[in-house]
């Protein structure tokens, strides 16, 4: 029987800093109304000046490390828009930080879609006997680059960490991954994206006036990636079931990207699924990219609704764009 990634930890972990909807209205041109009815969002939390995506990261990853019982993996892939440095990549910095020697560590950049990609990374590797065990680690510090004048934007984000361990085993044991469903479309890069930074822009720290430079900050167009992410994620999840040889009607829990309550609904009508088994913690943790998916599944299971043999269908929307979907049953982890 072939090798399958079975997940077999969970960690999470959120900056304490929270900043309100209210916390918002006294710096920009919005309100809680308008926040809470376009986006389902009420709070989200950044992190304080000086703290980085890494100090997210090894927080995350030591719970989930303990989470699985073992501070043994020989593997980390980190999925991340917000790294440390442009170069660099941050995951070796956090390999080495939790302890972990010399082990091979690198990030994915896959915006909204990362962790979902790392997920397939990582078990592509169990899978052919590069490593026995991975760390995979969503982590982001968006506030880093989020324009504070720019109320569609700066509204949406947040910061936050999620981590799970991968370890081989077989594909018919709870917490294996059935598959995975990935895509992208490049034609639309420049709907999500940091214009400056880059070798097609190198950054610039200010403008002449010396004000931090516009180009430096992220900038998305709404409408268009509010359509494709329906469209995608629907579609990816489609195939997903497909592959795992699952109906809708069969999926116990659609943990979606936390970009928008909306999309999530959308999703969901698509797939003919009830949106009461749709996992929501945007709410309280805004849209937090590649962290979003593991933070909702640690959520869910503190909560007591995700439970062991729940059949889990995840899928994402990112900038790229991309987008990808995979599936697992439920395994007995408790969030470390």
């Amino acid at each position: 029987m072939s090798r399958a990634a079975v997940l077999t930890g969970l960690g999470t972990y959120t900056p304490p800093r929270v900043v309100t909807n209210d916390d918002l209205s006294r710096t920009m041109d919005t309100s809680d109304e308008w926040i809470r009815t376009r986006t389902g969002i009420t709070q989200r939390h950044w992190a304080e000046p000086g703290t980085a995506t890494s100090d997210l990261a090894v927080e995350a990853g030591e719970r989930a490390l303990k989470s699985a019982g073992s501070g043994d993996v020989d593997l980390v892939v980190l999925a991340t828009t917000t790294p440390d440095h442009s170069c660099p990549a941050t995951a070796p910095d956090v390999a080495s930080r939790l302890g972990l020697g010399t082990v091979p560590a690198y990030d994915i950049a896959a915006v909204c879609s990362g962790f979902v990609y790392a997920l397939a990374s990582a078990a592509g590797a169990i899978a052919v006997g590069i490593a026995e065990r991975a760390l995979v680690i969503g982590a982001e510090t968006y506030s880093t680059i989020l324009n504070p004048e720019d109320r569609t934007t700066s509204v949406i984000f947040g910061d936050g960490a999620g981590a799970v361990v991968l370890r081989a085993g077989e594909p018919d044991e709870p917490g294996a991954l059935l598959g995975h469903d990935l895509g992208s479309d490049g034609s639309l890069k420049d709907a999500i994206i940091v214009p400056a930074g880059g070798s097609r822009q190198p950054s610039a720290a200010a403008d002449a006036s010396g004000a931090r430079s516009a180009d430096t900050y992220f900038h998305m167009d709404g409408k268009p990636v509010f359509r494709h992410a329906v469209t995608r994620m629907a579609a990816s999840s489609r195939a997903m079931l497909d592959r795992a040889g699952w109906t809708p009607e069969s999926v116990d829990w659609f943990v979606g990207h936390q970009a928008n309550v909306r999309i999530l609904h959308a999703v969901a009508d698509q797939l003919g699924m009830d949106r009461e088994r749709t996992v929501v913690n945007l709410d309280r943790v805004g849209n937090t990219s590649a962290a979003s998916i593991p933070l909702a599944l640690g959520d869910a299971v503190a909560a007591g609704r995700l439970t062991p043999g729940d059949r889990v269908l995840m899928s994402a929307f990112g900038g790229g764009v991309t987008w990808g979907s995979t599936a697992l049953r439920w395994p007995e982890v408790l969030p470390g």
